[in-house]
Parts: C-alpha cells; structure tokens; sequence
C-alpha cells in the first residue's frame, strides 16, 4: 500500500541525501575509502536526481515519479549490498543496511502521481 505523498516524499530525499553525505563524519567511519565515498556518492546522486523529478521539489521536473521510485530501490539496493560489493564490510556496514533499506521501503510506500499532478488529473 502506497501511503507516502509525494511532498513527504521530497522531504525525505533531501533530508537522506544530506545526512548520507555527511554520515561518514558523523558516525565516524570516514576513512577515505569505498565505506565513505560510497554514500557521499549516492547523497550527491540523490540530490541531483531529486532536482530534476517531476514533482513537488523538483526544480527541473525531467523524471517521472515512476523513474525516481525506481533510481531510489537501486540505490537502495547498492547501498544495502555496497559494504560486500566493495569489500569494506569488515569495518562498517551497518549504516549503509539501514539507510539501504529505508530507501527501498520509502520508495516502495510512495504513492507514483506526484500531488500537483493528481490534482490536475481530478480536474479533466
């Protein structure tokens, strides 16, 4: 069941793709390598495809909600799988799960017409 708006949804990118940039410092692992460049990557990722997604804080608005939900369940993925791909599980890999999953499951929660769309689609 889709229950997440797509504003709240907006939200959340924004807020995750920050705190994914600065994670590495704040949870302390930042060591230069794949572990810490991996989520500042998919931060910076994030925020650039969030600015060119067709809806509510979308700037540019390029991408359907349908493009973006599916970018965020692959960078979900990525980031979940990132620790074992790039091998630095053995020194963090926990951080990167959570957020992983917590992507996959907003993605999968939100609704796919953004609000300023739907209402237009009530009004034909």
């Amino acid at each position: 069941m889709r229950f997440i708006g797509t504003r709240m949804h907006g939200y959340l990118d924004y807020i995750v793709a920050v705190l994914l940039i600065a994670a590495p410092w704040i949870l302390g692992f930042y060591n230069g390598g794949a572990e810490s460049w991996v989520p500042i990557g998919m931060g910076i990722a994030t925020i650039i495809y969030s600015l060119l997604t067709d809806y509510e804080l979308g700037i540019y608005r390029r991408l359907n909600m349908s493009t973006h939900l599916t970018l965020d369940v692959m960078s979900g993925i990525l980031l979940a799988l990132s620790p074992w791909l790039f091998g630095f599980a053995g020194e963090v890999w926990l951080p990167h799960v959570i957020v992983g999953v917590f992507e996959i499951g907003a993605a999968s929660a939100t609704k796919i017409v953004a609000g300023h769309n739907a209402k237009s689609f009530a009004n034909i």
